[in-house]
């Protein structure tokens, strides 16, 4: 389509790549309610989480005011290994879909990783090593996460614990191997090994895990282990400043090209990828510079935005983590065991449950069904193989493409492809054959759940 002056994939230089990562709190009105410590219910101080986390980030953590942060050159080097990451206008996309509609996706999956998650994992990891640890604990879900810290440490020589969710280890083999392929130890939670896990599985035995439940796990195993940390691979406040670089190089890009959006689109879990996509955009909301609408896109088995409660609770099913206030539904919800891991976390992040509640942010679930036909149909069109987390924000970006067709509305929809679906073949198995079901929690079993959620007043 040569005679588009809009490219297919547009690419910025490394000269055009951020320097600095963009602190979305510090255009926030109202801020992020703090970390409480779950004995004395006071915010927690910076020595208190030092224990946990690294120094450097736990400044970063806790810094509501400063709105840019330089990236360190070494990270920034890091980073061109496989940044910047393109744009790609979906003209495919748009022709099958008959839809007047502008379709762009961020493509977060240019790495061996694959997927954004690299853009936090090497920034903790170098913190760590600065700091002058051995290494660092975490979990993860989906596997993208834990492959990425693994990439990560390595480079930089640090060790790593990965706890893997229990459904997640037995689905995707070769992500685990991935991990393993890059020096890290990688243990299937709820386990064995830890006090909290024997705890986990008393209570919940036969249970395929959660990230509530590898949280404890990492962290336990952190504490226990001289020179070790815990790292968090989303949820957190440094995870989406981190994550910011996304946004900052959509933002740049698109003004290369004089192209705002009027919708933009991600997939939440934890709060990372959308977070970090939508940041410089939300900024400029904020700001009263431009207006935009935004989609948070969940899986209807683990709807914590949709169906959860705006309340201070535990960020772990073993509530040994600080409390944060946040849309959950309670740190004792097992989300049964869909093939979108990454997104299987009972609460979403402070600073975007804040946003939401703000009525900044719009959200809406949806079923895993319907999530893989999506992804499927993507694969067919535009060539990539997405991951079934990713697959989420493509399902949005596809009805409200298809809404522009019915009213004639040419509006410009971005989304983020965070991901690929390379080691997520075994869910595509199970779709195809027809053995994929939809599952949805019942309200009472939310509600039971929510009943736990501690008393904070």
């Amino acid at each position: 389509m040569s005679e588009n002056k809009i490219p297919y994939k547009i690419y910025l230089s490394e000269d055009e790549m951020p320097h600095t990562w963009y602190n979305l709190r510090a255009d926030m009105k109202t801020k992020p309610a703090p970390l409480l410590n779950p004995g004395t219910l006071q915010p927690m101080t910076a020595e208190e989480l030092e224990g946990v986390f690294c120094t450097e980030l736990v400044k970063q953590e806790l810094d509501n005011d400063t709105a840019y942060f330089e990236i360190p050159r070494e990270i920034r080097d890091f980073y061109k290994m496989y940044r910047p990451s393109p744009l790609v206008r979906a003209y495919c996309l748009e022709e099958k879909l008959r839809t007047p509609a502008h379709i762009y996706y961020k493509f977060e999956g240019n790495n061996t990783s694959g997927s954004h998650k690299l853009n936090s994992a090497v920034a903790q990891a170098y913190y760590a090593k600065q700091q002058g640890l051995r290494g660092v604990t975490t979990e993860t879900g989906a596997g993208q996460w834990g492959t990425a810290l693994s990439m990560a440490c390595s480079y930089l020589g640090l060790d790593c614990k990965v706890f893997m969710v229990k459904c997640s280890y037995e689905q995707k083999p070769f992500r685990r191997e991935v991990m393993k392929v890059y020096g890290s130890s990688v243990t299937p939670s709820p386990s064995e090994t830890t006090n909290v896990g024997r705890k986990i599985l008393a209570e919940y035995p036969g249970t395929s895990g959660s990230l509530g439940c590898a949280i404890s796990e990492a962290v336990e195993t952190a504490v226990s282990n001289p020179g070790y940390r815990y790292v968090l691979g989303s949820v957190l406040n440094q995870v989406l400043l981190h994550q910011s670089i996304i946004g900052l190089e959509t933002k740049t890009a698109m003004d290369k090209y004089g192209v705002k959006p009027d919708i933009i689109i991600g997939c939440a879990g934890g709060g990372s990828n959308l977070g970090g996509l939508i940041a410089p955009f939300m900024g400029e909301k904020l700001r009263g510079e431009a207006d935009y609408r935004f989609i948070a896109v969940e899986p209807a088995s683990c709807p914590s935005f949709t169906r959860g409660e705006y309340r201070y609770d535990f960020c772990d099913t073993g509530m040994v983590c600080p409390l944060a206030k946040m849309y959950t539904l309670g740190s004792g919800f097992m989300p049964s065991s869909d093939h979108a891991g990454g997104l299987r976390f009972h609460g979403m992040s402070s600073i975007l449950s804040q946003l939401y509640a703000d009525g900044l942010m719009e959200a809406v679930s949806v079923k895993q069904t319907d999530v893989f036909e999506a992804a499927e149909y993507f694969a067919r069109v535009e060539g990539i193989l997405p991951a079934p987390e990713s697959s989420h924000a493509i399902l949005a970006a596809i009805n409200e493409a298809k809404k522009c067709r019915e009213t004639g509305e040419e509006k410009t929809i971005l989304f983020g492809l965070t991901g690929t679906g390379y080691f997520d073949l075994v869910a595509y198995e199970k779709f195809h054959d027809g053995k994929m079901s939809n599952f949805v929690p019942s309200d009472e079993e939310i509600s039971q759940s929510l009943a736990q959620l501690p008393e904070v007043h």
